[in-house]
């Protein structure tokens, strides 16, 4: 019994090393995450596999505790397909599902804060047919992207702003990275109208960018204009007027 508790405690540590295999080769797989969106999204996705995981082995060892309650114990066989089961769905349910990256025509779906963390994720996916210096843009553009998910935040789906951002996130920029990528590589840097396919793209990247951080500048002057006057105001009560008024007074 103790060569059989024995076995059963190394096939579960073998199940758990499996699953931090998998984890961390993955980790070293995958190129980081571009913005918080897409990382959040990965997060999301990990914590289903693992709480799908956790059922499968609970429904496992519980249908054992049954099984070993009516037959007055499930001998060495029934332990032992006990710990391979536990041992497949750990390799099943660490690997699989997949994380799906967004396809093309679903970016634009959804209301336009959630249509940002998609084109996260989606913009990842293409980074290695891009050029370096376009992938650099696209890495950066992350950042930017973050930051304008956060003035979305509550915004009126139909306010121009609003609409303007999944014109540019939701259609123009995967628009042009998709025109690119049919564009057969060994074509990709001859030039052609006094400038290759890979500069054109790096150039109209470098411009969506610009735009990208123009808008979410323009979405957060109200709360730019809000903290100045609210600055302002401490500033008055109890910055350098607070303390020059009790002078005035003894003076008087």
């Amino acid at each position: 019994m103790n060569d059989l508790t024995r076995d059963s405690d190394r096939i579960l540590s073998e199940s758990k090393a499996l699953v931090r295999d998998n984890r961390e080769g993955g980790r070293h797989r995958r190129a980081p995450s571009i913005g918080q969106g897409s990382a959040k999204a990965k997060r999301d996705h990990l914590m289903k596999k693992v709480r799908n995981l956790l059922i499968a082995v609970a429904v496992i060892w519980v249908g054992a505790g049954i099984a070993g309650a009516i037959f007055s114990g499930i001998g060495f066989w029934g332990v032992m397909a006990v710990v391979v089961a536990t041992a497949i769905a750990t390799a099943i349910f660490s690997s699989y599902p997949k994380i799906k990256t967004p396809k093309r025509a679903d970016i634009n779906k959804g209301n336009v804060q959630q249509m940002v963390g998609r084109t996260e994720l989606w913009l990842e996916a293409q980074r290695p047919a891009l050029p370096p210096p376009a992938a650099k843009i696209v890495d950066d553009m992350g950042v930017q992207l973050d930051a304008l998910g956060l003035q979305l935040e509550g915004l009126d789906q139909n306010h121009p702003k609003a609409r303007e951002v999944r014109s540019l996130v939701g259609e123009q920029l995967p628009e042009m990275i998709d025109s690119y990528r049919r564009i057969p590589a060994h074509l990709r840097t001859e030039q052609r109208a006094g400038a290759t396919p890979d500069e054109q793209l790096t150039d109209s990247l470098g411009k969506i960018s610009g735009e990208i951080d123009s808008i979410t500048r323009q979405l957060a002057e109200g709360s730019l204009d809000d903290l100045a006057i609210k600055h302002r105001y401490l500033d008055y009560k109890f910055g350098e007027a607070a303390q020059t008024s009790p002078q005035l007074e003894d003076k008087s």
